[in-house]
Formats: structure tokens, sequence, C-alpha cells
């Protein structure tokens, strides 16, 4: 059995760049050509965002999606754990927690971490994995949430290169008690080992992964070390 691994992105922007990122995650199964599933919950399944995933990654992979509406498949657990990675697409993320749960998804996604299934994704699908989160769920003024899944410790802050106000709203959260946590520009990503982060990667130079913290009462960033994916 293969060791649990979360890749968190910030954001995979529009351009061939989203491909490579991709990629690098459909290369830690570890498989030719691995069984990747999207689960499009957060963006209530919008058909261009499920379209573009099997168009750019039918060459490489063996491709599938969850749906949940109007019901999800008989087999929605078995066909989970069958596969080598899952890819968990940005959009609303309390409405997306919410529907997990009254479905035993979030169950499921944990066995398939504990599994060695690889889990990924990016925006709403970087945050859920965490404690807690900056989300824009609750209107374009974005709060912090702390219903995430909870399979890595503290929080997470995605685009935060590419938000005018991610990075000053999750600095702010964090200085009045949110867990600190991880923060990534769009174009970057973290990988978890287990539960400790393992490395940061990137599409195109500049982008970067952040660690945020509370340090005797002062918001402390630091820019994580990124390796920039050819």
């Amino acid at each position: 059995m293969a060791d649990p691994q979360i890749v968190a992105a910030g954001g995979l922007g529009d351009e061939d760049g989203a491909g490579r990122l991709i990629r690098f995650v459909l290369g830690l199964s570890g498989k030719e050509r691995p069984r990747v599933c999207l689960v499009p919950t957060a963006s209530s399944e919008l058909p261009d965002f499920m379209l573009r995933f099997y168009s750019e990654l039918s060459p490489y992979a063996e491709c599938s999606h969850i749906s949940f509406f109007p019901w999800p498949r008989e087999d929605l657990r078995e066909h989970v754990l069958s596969r080598d990675v899952l890819f968990i697409g940005g959009g609303n993320t309390a409405n997306m927690l919410a529907v997990w749960r009254v479905h035993g998804f979030d169950e499921i996604l944990r066995a398939a971490w504990e599994q060695g299934i690889v889990l990924s994704g990016s925006s709403a699908g970087m945050i859920c994995w965490f404690e807690a989160g900056v989300t824009d769920s609750f209107g374009p003024q974005l709060e912090g949430m702390r219903d995430g899944l909870g399979f890595l410790a503290g929080s997470a802050c995605p685009h935060y290169d590419g938000e005018e106000r991610r990075r000053p709203v999750y600095r702010e959260a964090v200085a009045t008690g949110l867990p600190g946590g991880y923060a990534a520009d769009d174009h970057a990503a973290l990988r978890f080992d287990g539960v400790e982060l393992a490395e940061c990667v990137a599409d195109r130079e500049g982008a970067s992964a952040w660690r945020v913290a509370l340090e005797d009462g002062q918001v402390v960033e630091r820019a994580l070390p990124t390796r920039v994916l050819v």
C-alpha cells in the first residue's frame, strides 16, 4: 500500500502550465496510465470544467468523475477506492463539504487517503484537506471557516497572489484566531507525505507557497522553497 499523499494547489490558471501541474500529480501515482477521478462538486459540476478535464487528461490517464446530482452512483465507495488519483475542483467550499457529508463522501475520502490514493485539488480543492481556510463561500468579502476535513492541521489560503483580498484577509484571520497554515499562489502547490510537508512546486517562475503563522502576537509570512516544474 502506498503512503498517503495530498497535493494542494492555490489555483491552476488557464495556461499550459496547468497541464504540467496536473501531470506532476498523475506522476505521483507511479502508474504509466493512472486512473484519475474528478470531483467537481464545488462548481456545481460545471460542464465546461469537466470537458476541459477530460480533454486535457485523457491522453495521459483513464478519466472519470463523481456526480452528486441528482444523486451519487450506487458504487461510489468502490469506484473511488479503485482510482489512483482524485482531483477536487474549485468553487464553493462550504457547499461542497455539506454535500459530501450528507452522502458520507468525507469518510470515503479518508479511506482513499489512508489507502494511498493521491488526493489533490485546487482552490476549494486546496482548502478542504485542512482544518480551516479562507473562502468566498459566503460572499466576495472572503471569510475564515473552520469546517474543513481536517486531514491536515491548520489552515489554507489559495489564490494568494491571484486575488487582491486573499493575502490581507488571511493575515487578519490568523491574527484574530484562525490557526496558522499555508498559502499558495496561483500556479503553485504543496505536496504532503502523510501530514508532513514534503515539497512545494510551481508551473511558472515566481509562483510560490507560503507558511503563515502567528508568532509573539505578530503574523509572520515566510516564502517556502518552490521547485519549478519543466
